[in-house]
């Protein structure tokens, strides 16, 4: 580490204004390497992987991304359809929040919410097999998102554990993942809170 390039302070309440200038400063780089990260957290996924299914996580991001493209999808959606369990390996008891808060100062209020929301409206399809209400997510059916989440889940979502399904490599969605997180956070020009778009 840097002597000259560290602050002085080992409380915060003690920084100085060139203290937290220079961390400014530092930030900035490694703001610029969050689709990095991202990139690296979804390859990780295509090797360590929830056991059982058919298919890896990233290869269900792959699947759902594909179909968001397929069927006309905004980039927006293609790029939340990519990374909507990207929360699984930190957060497996709360990934749908988790993947939302990674993606939600780059992404359409819309399109944030309905990732936040996906885990729960994915209990539609096999929650009665625990036990539980399949129909939790009814408890959101007056929200402005509730037909976003649902059209989400059974379009791109729950059909997307086929090891057959062609979906395209994440290379091909680099460029729309490092589109997004170049994006000036939480611009009100791209957040758009309130609005509802729907699936194409």
């Amino acid at each position: 580490m840097d002597q000259n390039q560290t602050v002085s302070f080992t409380q915060m309440k003690d920084g100085t204004k060139e203290d937290y200038e220079l961390l400014e400063k530092l930030e900035k780089p490694y703001l610029s390497l969050t689709p990095d990260r991202i990139l690296d957290e979804l390859r990780r996924q295509g090797e360590a992987t929830l056991e059982g299914y058919r298919i890896t996580r990233l290869q269900h991001g792959l699947q759902s991304a594909t179909r968001a493209e397929a069927d006309g999808a905004d980039i927006d959606w293609i790029v939340a359809a990519l990374l909507h369990d990207v929360g699984d390996g930190l957060a497996p008891q709360n990934h749908d929040r988790f993947s939302a808060e990674v993606i939600r100062p780059f992404v359409r209020w819309e399109v944030a919410w309905v990732v936040e929301h996906h885990g729960i409206f994915q209990m539609l399809y096999y929650g009665h097999h625990y036990g539980w209400d399949r129909n939790a997510r009814d408890r959101f059916k007056d929200h402005p998102c509730f037909q976003s989440c649902a059209d989400f889940c059974e379009r791109w979502d729950q059909s997307s554990f086929d090891p057959d399904y062609p979906m395209k490599p994440l290379d091909h969605f680099e460029p729309l993942v490092r589109e997004v997180f170049a994006r000036k956070a939480y611009d009100p020009a791209v957040i758009r809170e309130g609005e509802v778009v729907g699936l194409p």
